[in-house]
């Protein structure tokens, strides 16, 4: 039987993970939508596309994690922001909690193993 080596597609754990790192972004301070995926990107989310925070916010917000207020903007159109909710900072809480149980099993299953 012939295998293949794959590397990991790092595009499928960001989408698995986005939720929880607009969340956690948005804990530190509101945002509008592009400079949201700028600072997803700065922290190592490079590839994250345009198309895809624009839908995850909307998801967010049918979701009632977020909320949105206008601010009016001098250098163009005026800008939605988002914010965290009541429920979004309690989905944060969970899915931090979540999040550290799988990497830390995933740590201990790639972690250097003693042979008997």
């Amino acid at each position: 039987m012939r295998s293949t080596l794959r590397c990991v597609d790092t595009t499928q754990l960001f989408k698995g993970v986005l939720d929880l790192a607009v969340l956690a972004v948005l804990r530190e301070e509101d945002g509008y939508g592009y400079d949201i995926l700028r600072r997803l990107r700065a922290a190592g989310m490079s590839e994250i596309g345009d198309a895809t925070i624009y839908g995850t916010l909307r998801r967010l917000f049918a979701a009632g994690y977020l909320t949105t207020y206008v601010v009016p903007s001098e250098a163009g159109p005026n800008r939605k922001y988002y914010a965290l909710t009541l429920a979004g900072n309690i989905q944060l809480h969970h899915g931090s909690k979540v999040w550290r149980g799988f990497t830390e099993t995933m740590n201990s299953l790639l972690g250097e193993r003693k042979k008997p």
